[in-house]
């Protein structure tokens, strides 16, 4: 078959996939809400922010969201950063000809309503529309931080993971005999380690960080993606076209990456939102047990550990689970439509 042919039919296959997703109605609205949900969260400082969009004062524009200003600028008396929920600087603000434009929700992740007239966790009011945490922060904010955070962070794990696992799979699949058996009994032996009781220690050595928790699980996460992959090539690498183009003189990369590759990419794809979502559920749980990001990170294992410890607060508890369970709900959806559009028995 020629070039021409073999991207004309691969295209092909291609639209039938794309078109059998698309009938999956679940998915594709899935993916769909997803998207813009993941979309917005990226310009979570322009949603949910305590720094104003602009500020006109006295003739002249200011944009504080994009650069930091003194109160002296805005007739203050500190040198240091404006405070623009501080009431004096808002009256400013806001007298005469001035205006000030506040982002829809006028809190960030990190920020404290010292305004509050009741003990925190407050109850959601119009200022907190979904109340504040423990120490008075807004959770609207703390979710849709936590919520890019989660995300961010389930894509590199499975990234990463999903790379160390194919390379793994494609090596011990293609060549097979001792290279093959020593990676299985490497695999055995690493899968066997404890990985709750690694993470525990670590994080009493070093200090907690998103990247010392991404490394740490990425040495575990690609494990399981990599039988899949090895069962493709050793399949694979026995047909009539690999052994063709080994006669040929084709080297071993360029076999695995162009010919047994894009075989066995089928089970790659379909586990990507199943591995999305287990990204992101032991970062939410990791985080419950404290063993996960800083404390000042804005975390929805963060949240949920404040919602057990204060029961009364069911605001905490009720958001964090409406947005963790929505966001796996949403990531299986994708993920049941794509295994039925990569299914080869629809074809």
């Amino acid at each position: 078959m020629t070039d021409k042919g073999k991207m004309r039919g691969g295209s092909t296959l291609a639209a039938r996939r794309w078109k059998s997703f698309r009938r999956n109605r679940r998915g594709f609205y899935s993916l769909i809400l997803f998207s813009i949900l993941f979309v917005l969260s990226m310009f979570a400082e322009l949603i949910s922010n305590d720094k104003p969009f602009l500020v006109r004062y006295e003739g002249k524009y200011y944009f504080p969201i994009f650069k930091a200003y003194p109160e002296t600028v805005f007739d203050g008396d500190f040198d240091s950063e404006t405070d623009y929920r501080d009431e004096y600087i808002l009256s400013r603000l806001r007298a005469g000809d001035n205006a000030v434009i506040f982002p829809v929700n006028p809190h960030s992740y990190n920020s404290i309503n010292l305004s509050l007239d009741q003990p925190v966790p407050s109850q959601p009011t119009r200022d907190n529309l979904m109340g504040t945490d423990d120490r008075g922060r807004d959770v609207l904010a703390r979710l849709i931080y936590g919520f890019r955070l989660s995300v961010l962070f389930g894509f590199a794990l499975t990234i990463i993971g999903t790379l160390l696992g194919i390379i793994a799979g494609a090596v011990q699949g293609y060549f097979g005999g001792k290279i093959d058996i020593f990676f299985q009994r490497f695999i055995e032996i690493w899968g066997a380690m404890p990985e709750l009781y690694l993470l525990i220690i670590f994080a009493s050595i070093f200090k907690p960080s998103v990247l010392l928790l991404l490394i740490l699980l990425s040495m575990f996460g690609w494990m399981g993606l990599s039988d899949y992959v090895r069962a493709e090539f050793l399949k694979g690498r026995n047909m009539e076209y690999v052994k063709a183009a080994k006669a040929l003189g084709v080297g071993n990369l360029t076999i695995m990456y162009r010919h047994l590759l894009p075989n066995g990419m089928t089970p790659v794809i379909t586990f990507l939102p199943f591995r999305m979502s287990g990204s992101i559920l032991a970062l939410t749980s990791l985080d419950f047990l404290g063993l996960g990001v800083p404390p000042a990170t804005p975390s929805l294992g963060e949240l949920l550990a404040q919602g057990k410890a204060n029961i009364d607060a069911w605001w905490l508890s009720i958001s964090t689970f409406v947005v963790l369970v929505g966001t796996l709900v949403l990531l299986i959806f994708i993920g049941e439509a794509l295994r039925e559009a990569f299914d080869p028995r629809r074809y």
